[in-house]
């Protein structure tokens, strides 16, 4: 079955123009859907259009040209509805030092309208475990506790989609640990959610789809497994009994990239060349194998490839 596309953008332009009147795209012609209940991975380096694209989404940025619906809602036409859609997590800690994280959360749900009957303010401080420092004020929360704050003030109004705007910058491994586990719970209970990260580990480990921007243009849109599947080259690293001297050229695409400490790793076009013959280089040196492990890469290698400066 199908899943429905709850954000879709056809041939979305943002523009600012210099001086000489040459107009600098910020997002040029950006076509992508997100699926409901995914988690979709925007990447991209400084100045790529992410956030530009989600300021979009907000409202805070006109766009220059494009259609972009949400949740059923054309931009243009319920901008108010597109805005009651979403829930916005920032990279900056945006809080009031001198309020309650209750207070803030009743007041961020007052802004969106929702009206005193229906706040779940208890319910979304749970959530975010942040039940205990409810009546605490915001500046003697830890870094942790108000980065997981922002997470509930985005879902005051109970929006079915979440935007996270590098949620993990600059924090500790517990911290990031944590928050991803807030947003897997989210996620479970249905949940579309949207993440700009610049931790490639972070974005293979928990988004079904990626898309990569560079300098305002889609450069690559796949499911994440499609996309580590277009790595060519593999590395291997054997583990022998005494040191061994294997040139460059034995194989098509092989390349020796370490012979240190009995231990040799090689890369090669895994189209090019099967295991079994880089075996057999290895062994007409009369060496006992004791291990060998290989590392398939990782989406840092698609994301320099696409992003580098042609």
């Amino acid at each position: 079955m199908n899943k429905k596309n709850v954000i879709s953008v056809k041939n979305l332009n943002k523009t600012y123009s210099r001086k000489n009147n040459k107009p600098v795209f910020a997002i040029n012609n950006l076509n992508l859907d997100v699926q409901e209940g995914e988690i979709f991975g925007l990447l991209g380096p400084n100045g790529a259009g992410k956030t530009t694209f989600i300021n979009i989404l907000a409202g805070t940025v006109m766009k220059s040209s494009g259609k972009i619906n949400v949740w059923g809602f054309d931009i243009d036409i319920n901008p108010r509805q597109v805005r009651a859609s979403i829930g916005i997590v920032p990279q900056e800690v945006n809080l009031d030092p001198f309020f309650t994280p209750r207070m803030q959360l009743d007041l961020h749900a007052g802004l969106y309208g929702v009206k005193k009957k229906d706040k779940i303010t208890d319910s979304i401080l749970k959530l975010v475990s942040l039940e205990s420092q409810a009546d605490s004020y915001a500046r003697s929360l830890s870094g942790g506790m108000k980065r997981r704050l922002l997470i509930a003030k985005a879902l005051v109004h109970q929006p079915p989609i979440l935007i996270l705007d590098e949620p993990t910058a600059g924090v500790d491994v517990n911290l990031r640990q944590n928050l991803w586990e807030n947003i897997k719970l989210l996620h479970g209970q249905g949940v579309t959610i949207i993440l700009t990260t610049h931790y490639l580990e972070e974005a293979e480990k928990m988004c079904d789809r990626i898309g990569i921007l560079n300098e305002g243009n889609l450069v690559a849109l796949d499911s994440t497994q499609n996309l580590l599947n277009k790595i060519k080259t593999k590395k291997v690293i054997f583990k022998v009994d005494k040191p061994i001297n294997v040139k460059n050229y034995e194989l098509d695409s092989l390349k020796v990239l370490s012979t240190e400490n009995n231990k040799i790793i090689f890369s090669y076009e895994k189209n090019k060349i099967k295991i079994e013959e880089i075996i057999k280089v290895v062994q007409k040196n009369n060496v006992k194998i004791i291990d060998i492990s290989t590392d398939d890469g990782d989406l840092e290698e698609i994301f320099l490839e696409l992003t580098k400066n042609k």
